[in-house]
This record gives C-alpha cells, sequence and structure tokens, in this order.
C-alpha cells in the first residue's frame, strides 16, 4: 500500500505543478465524459434536487445539476493543486475574513469549534492554520476507505500545521489539549449521514426530516468552548471567502440540540444562496425519520 501511496503522490504532485488555468482546462473536459457519459450519481443529484427545491422549476433544478458537476471538477482539479501550491498562493485563494474580532472574542476562551459543510472547497478551509499561528488548528475526519487515498488526504491537510483528528478519538484528544499553552480551534464537518446507532436528534433541514451529528454540541458544552459556523462563499473560479458567524460563547445555557439545529438553518442559508456547491452526491436523505422510529420500538 504504501507503494501505491508513493506512486500516487508522485503523479498528483507532477500535475499539481501545472498552472491552475491549464488545470480548469483540465475540469472542462472532464465535466463531459463525467456528466454526460459516465453520469456519476445523476439519479441521486436530481432526487435531491428536486426533493429540496420543489419551490423551483425543472429548468431551474437541471441547471443547479450542471453547475454542480462544473463545480465538482473544479473542486477536483483544486484539490491536486494543494500537492504543490504555495503558503501565498493558498492565502489568495482562501481569505478568512474578521480573524481579528474572532481573536477578541476568544481572549478568554480556551477551546473553538468551528461548524463546516461539504460546501465550497471545504479542503481549503484547513489553511486556516495559516491565519492563526498562535492556534492549535485541527479538523475531525472520518477515514477514507482506501488506505492510500486516506495517507494522502491526511498529508494534504497536514500540510497547513494543522491536525486531523480521527472522529473516533474526538473526545479523547480533545480533552488532552486542554493541557497545552496554546488555543485550540477545532472544525467539525457535521452534514454526513449518521449511521442508526449515531441518530439521537432530527431537525428540518432542505425541506427534509434529517438528523445531524451532535458530538460538536455535546462536547462544546463538555469543555466550554466558543461556536462558530464557517460561512464559506465562493467569489469566483477557485477563489473562496469565510466569515465567522458566532453562534456562541456560552454553550452551557442552550437546552440540548438547539445549537444542531442552528447549525443545519446556517448551512440552509448558505446553500440556498449558492445551491451548486454543496455536495450534492452525497445519499443525505436514505435513512428516514420513519425507519428509524420503527428501529427504536423494535428496540424497546
Amino acid at each position: 500500500m504504501k507503494f501505491v501511496y508513493h506512486i500516487l503522490f508522485f503523479l498528483l504532485y507532477l500535475l499539481s505543478l501545472l498552472p491552475m488555468r491549464l488545470l480548469y482546462l483540465l475540469s472542462d473536459c472532464l465535466f463531459f465524459p463525467l456528466f454526460h457519459i459516465v453520469k456519476y450519481r445523476r439519479k441521486v443529484v436530481e432526487k435531491q434536487l428536486d426533493e429540496c427545491f420543489p419551490e423551483k422549476s425543472m429548468q431551474e433544478r437541471r441547471a443547479i445539476e450542471r453547475q454542480f458537476y462544473h463545480f465538482f471538477c473544479d473542486y477536483l482539479v483544486e484539490v491536486i493543486k494543494l500537492f504543490s501550491i504555495s503558503k501565498k498562493e493558498m492565502m489568495r485563494h482562501m481569505k478568512f475574513v474578521g480573524i481579528e474580532q474572532v481573536r477578541e472574542e476568544l481572549k478568554d476562551k480556551k477551546f473553538c469549534f468551528l461548524y463546516l459543510g461539504h460546501y465550497c472547497n471545504w479542503e481549503y478551509i484547513a489553511s486556516l492554520s495559516y491565519w492563526l499561528p498562535e492556534i492549535h488548528c485541527g479538523q475531525i475526519y472520518h477515514r477514507i476507505y482506501n488506505q492510500a487515498f486516506d495517507e494522502l488526504f491526511l498529508k494534504l491537510r497536514g500540510q497547513f500545521g494543522g491536525e486531523s483528528i480521527l472522529m473516533k478519538d474526538t473526545l479523547r484528544r480533545i480533552l488532552t489539549l486542554r493541557n497545552q499553552e496554546k488555543k485550540v480551534m477545532i472544525g467539525f464537518i457535521a452534514d454526513q449521514l449518521p449511521k442508526w446507532e449515531n441518530m439521537h436528534h432530527w431537525t428540518t433541514f432542505l425541506n427534509h426530516d434529517t438528523s445531524f451529528f451532535i458530538g460538536a454540541e455535546r462536547i462544546a458544552k463538555q469543555v466550554d468552548a466558543a461556536l462558530y459556523y464557517v460561512d464559506v462563499e465562493r467569489v469566483k473560479r477557485g477563489y473562496y471567502q469565510v466569515r465567522f458567524r458566532l453562534m456562541t460563547l456560552h454553550p452551557k445555557e442552550f437546552p440540548d440540540y438547539e445549537l444542531t439545529d442552528q447549525y443545519a438553518r446556517l448551512l440552509e442559508e448558505s446553500i440556498c444562496r449558492q445551491p451548486a456547491y454543496w455536495l450534492w452526491t452525497h445519499k443525505r436523505w436514505k435513512r428516514t425519520k420513519e425507519e428509524w422510529l420503527k428501529r427504536q420500538q423494535e428496540v424497546v
């Protein structure tokens, strides 16, 4: 597996040396076979767009679908570029607005948790470490099934200076970080579909009953972490801007699941603003609330 990793890294590194204009040309060429020939998960994308935006016309939804696949191809080549991108270039393509205000708000806090989604280029957000070198930054991640690709993505995310924390080790690692001198900022991408055993709460999201991971909220209350929503906007091709929207500095004051609901509303707001930039190929609603309730009754 190490051999496969090194071969992949070498090939992707060479490809990443191409200027972005050529990589975007590659993206444009990739769109046609992905959309028209392979039709990668098009039925999933169409079904979810139809269910999420019934108020839009069929023509509008199909336009969003095409925009999504164009963006998805851009995302792929932008990730490839990460194999050789410089710090200066990275900070030009991903800007974080309001950093000084965040520093001021966190002056009396040890921990800060960031809610994110699979929205715009989420891999670029790991470059936050460049903007906050005095803070220990990290992100929670799911292990990729293919070991070679798992190692590649860990290397890409780690090059910015942040720490990748395996999901099952989240609480243990955060508790150990209490003892270090630096403040700690951890990103949680919490819009994935949880497994049945990780479903505890449902809320309305994009016209669906939807279950979200609640770990960020629970751990935030345990360590009294400030909570922010990372509001990402695609300014133009290859350029993104992040604004930090403060959810609370005092999570213990909120009833259970209220902060998770707030995150769902903020993410939905972002998606409705620029709907083509969410990861529509993910089967977000294949586990339903009805089936979950049925399983709960069977357990009882």
